[in-house]
């Protein structure tokens, strides 16, 4: 069946292990991959023991490609972080509602969008929906239910942060006070929602995820964030469903060939097909990622090997084409979403499939000419004895000791 789908060069084996030494030099290797994890998982812990030493109810995620080790010095990815407020209570069921707390109750309707959801105000003193509005943060629909806004957490971050707070409205509901920081506000849901349940307990024929990655997956924790379905009639009042913690312990179980793979992904995404964007669309590194749990899910584990890295990359490559084709990318967890859906128009996926076709009937040359960590000029470097570009593992992990120990300095101050 792949044969029938694409043609594999004799030399792609060889030219495979190459690109994995290169990568390894440029970062993406077991001692790299581990340090990034170990740092971000310390810092984790470190902030959210600040917090609650200063009393605020929260946990502190790091997510992307920082923590998962997915990332090189040239790719320059920013710090993904979530900060779960705990002081309130979401309730999945009226089963869930807690006395003194600030309760807010999950609803939808058929014309919520998927992987969305409204909170409902519930009084805190009994286990009855609110009537009033208290205060900027509400909105009451025509029914008399009041809602919370999704807007209220932007509003939170723009009294923290004053002048430097920075919006990034191409982000979803990411806030920050620095370009390459950006941090989001979530709330916990207290149980699993139905969307999230529905992907653990379907049938699932495919090679991946093992049973022991869905059995551990099972205990993670689900979010809300405020970002509302854009055109949405009540996109002020949606708060959208996040599995990251989920997706991260997917991310967390890939080997080294699978993480070497979306390394490439994200070198292609960034140089190859971003330029040919709208300025208003977007094709993200979330994209690749869910094409390559889809890949993971339909290839054997054989297959993903050193020796056989390339052809990895073009299988997921296929993915992206496959959903680029049927013009849908869809969630790999969440049913019935649809993650080109006002992100990406019709125009920009027709040229972006039509780049991708072009590389791989190239038989992946497009390989030579990466810029980023000066990949493509380290592949055609063959001599072993001729090292024109220093291998930067020493410098990575030096300057995660670095950051980390500065942190250590002064990151208990810090949000």
């Amino acid at each position: 069946m792949l044969k029938a789908m694409f043609r594999i060069p004799p030399f792609f084996p060889s030219l495979s292990v190459l690109l994995c030494r290169r990568l390894d030099a440029v970062g993406a290797n077991t001692l790299v991959f581990d340090r990034r994890r170990e740092a971000f998982l310390r810092r984790e812990a470190m902030r959210t023991i600040t917090y609650q030493a200063l009393g605020l109810n929260g946990v502190v995620f790091h997510f992307g490609s920082q923590s998962e080790g997915t990332t090189t010095p040239g790719l320059r990815s920013d710090t993904d972080t979530l900060i779960s407020v705990n002081e309130i209570n979401i309730m999945l069921h009226w089963s869930d509602w807690k006395r003194g707390m600030i309760n807010l109750l999950m609803v939808k309707d058929e014309s919520t969008p998927a992987q969305h959801y409204l909170l409902q105000r519930v009084r805190s003193d009994e286990p009855l929906p609110e009537t009033r509005v208290m205060g900027s943060d509400d909105v009451m629909d025509p029914q008399g239910r009041v809602f919370f806004r999704n807007l209220s957490v932007t509003s939170a971050c723009a009294e923290s942060f004053r002048v430097n707070h920075l919006r990034h409205l191409r982000r979803g509901p990411s806030n920050s006070y620095d370009e390459d920081f950006d941090f989001v506000l979530a709330l916990p849901c207290t149980s699993l929602p139905a969307e999230i349940l529905a992907w653990f307990d379907a049938m699932r024929p495919g090679y991946w995820p093992p049973p022991e990655v869905f059995r551990i997956a099972r205990q993670c924790p689900c979010f809300l964030v405020a970002d509302g379905f854009r055109g949405s009639p009540n996109e002020h009042i949606e708060w959208r469903i996040t599995p990251n913690v989920i997706e991260r312990h997917l991310m967390f179980s890939l080997n080294n060939v699978q993480k070497k793979c979306l390394i490439v992904l994200k070198m292609l995404k960034k140089q190859e097909l971003t330029p040919h964007l709208h300025e208003e669309c977007k094709f993200t590194t979330f994209n690749c990622k869910t094409a390559l749990f889809f890949t993971l899910e339909r290839t054997p584990s054989h297959v993903w090997t050193e020796q056989r890295l390339i052809e990895c990359i073009v299988r997921c490559l296929h993915t992206i084409r496959e959903f680029l084709i049927q013009g849908e990318c869809p969630h790999y967890i969440v049913e019935n979403v649809d993650l080109f859906e006002t992100k990406l128009c019709r125009d920009c996926q027709v040229k972006l499939e039509k780049q991708i076709r072009v590389m791989i009937q190239d038989d992946m040359h497009v390989l030579f000419n990466l810029q980023i960590d000066d990949l493509g000029e380290r592949l055609m470097q063959l001599h072993p004895l001729v090292e024109r570009f220093p291998d930067q593992s020493a410098s990575v992990c030096g300057k995660l000791t670095f950051d980390m120990s500065r942190f250590y300095l002064h990151g208990f101050t810090q949000i």
